[in-house]
């Protein structure tokens, strides 16, 4: 085997010395890494608030157990005003719809000189009838006259005269008056037309009464009794009183409700046409209350945000009872002394984590 030469073995020697070098090098590397002081490990991110929310607390209140019903407004009783003479023109209208009239106030006139001219004939004829009478009776009894032309002088005076109080009738009739103190709800009177008897000129709300006709279920009815308060909620926002006058007699065959007529406040802003809701004060019974605006109803369910340990939210399923003004019963779901999310309930999810704000004044918390 040949020896190598001097100068590769020189190569090799320095190769070697190379590669030791870098071996060392790579060896001390390491060595500061394993010594090195371990840095300060990262803080661990804190979870942000959902929402910052108000809180409520479930309190135990005394509420009046309530039937609600709805019901529509319409007049106590509503009188006709018609034509009582016929083939005359109407001469004069005195009222319109809105008007507050007294029994006995001319609302219309028709035109009457046609009967002023037959009231005068009539009692031109009248009085040549019973001056006749007159004298046949004076002739009574002498043979100068028969019973028979007697009897005919005394009917013609008596067919005069009635006819004359039919005409005077009339007269009295051409001057149009309300039947009854109230307030005109309709008029069908035309200036100038000629009415047949009987025609309807005006409608009139009598007395100016109205009521509210609640119309309640079987089972609701059998707890509803002349004299009870009712609380109503009218379309324009405000409220009204009622105290139930008097109750159906049996139940629609149809709707199978029964009908609670109820005499309406006079002050009050209603007006017939109306339908409103109403609510019948029974008697009263502790409630478990909280804000309405905490419950929010998801697929048909309701839902309180329940404030737990950490300032999260568990979204609690609960049943809502009565309701009054801003506040809502809880029947089950929620326990007295609970804390509940009332601003922003709405946007909140199971789990969220919320930041607490003070309540401002009149948030609605019971």
């Amino acid at each position: 085997m040949n020896e190598p030469s001097p100068s590769a073995t020189a190569a090799m020697r320095r190769w070697r010395l190379a590669a030791i070098a870098l071996g060392v090098l790579a060896l001390a590397g390491a060595a500061a890494m394993f010594t090195r002081a371990p840095s300060a490990a990262p803080a661990a991110a804190q979870p942000r608030a959902a929402l910052t929310v108000t809180v409520a607390t479930a309190t135990t209140a005394e509420w009046p157990l309530t039937l609600a019903a709805g019901g529509a407004i319409a007049p106590w009783q509503e009188a006709v005003v018609g034509a009582q003479v016929a083939g005359l023109r109407l001469a004069e209208i005195r009222v319109n719809v809105g008007d507050t009239v007294k029994r006995g106030q001319v609302l219309a006139l028709f035109d009457a000189d046609l009967l002023r001219a037959d009231e005068t004939r009539l009692a031109a004829s009248w009085q040549q009838a019973e001056a006749n009478r007159q004298r046949a009776l004076q002739l009574k009894g002498s043979g100068a006259m028969s019973e028979q032309e007697l009897l005919q002088y005394e009917t013609q005076a008596e067919v005069a005269r009635a006819q004359l109080q039919s005409t005077r009738l009339q007269l009295r009739y051409a001057s149009v008056s309300a039947p009854d103190d109230g307030v005109i709800s309709a008029r069908s009177a035309t200036l100038g037309a000629v009415a047949n008897s009987g025609t309807e000129l005006f409608r009139m709300i009598r007395q100016n009464r109205l009521e509210w006709r609640g119309e309640f279920t079987a089972a609701q009815f059998a707890r509803v009794r002349p004299g009870q308060r009712v609380e109503l909620a009218l379309p324009d926002g405000s409220r009204a009183s009622a105290r139930i006058r008097q109750l159906a007699p049996g139940l629609d065959a149809q709707t199978r409700l029964g009908i609670a007529y109820a005499d309406l406040d006079p002050k009050s802003t209603a007006r017939a046409g109306m339908y409103a809701q109403g609510s019948v004060a029974l008697a009263s019974s502790p409630a478990l209350t909280l804000p309405a605006a905490s419950v929010v109803v998801r697929d048909g369910r309701s839902y309180v945000p329940k404030l737990v340990e950490g300032g999260r939210v568990n979204l609690q399923a609960v049943q809502v009872g009565r309701r009054q003004g801003d506040a809502a019963e809880i029947l089950s779901g929620i326990a007295a002394g609970d804390r509940v999310a009332v601003r922003g309930a709405g946007f909140l999810n199971d789990g969220d984590l919320v930041r607490i704000a003070p309540a401002p004044a009149g948030d609605g918390r019971p």
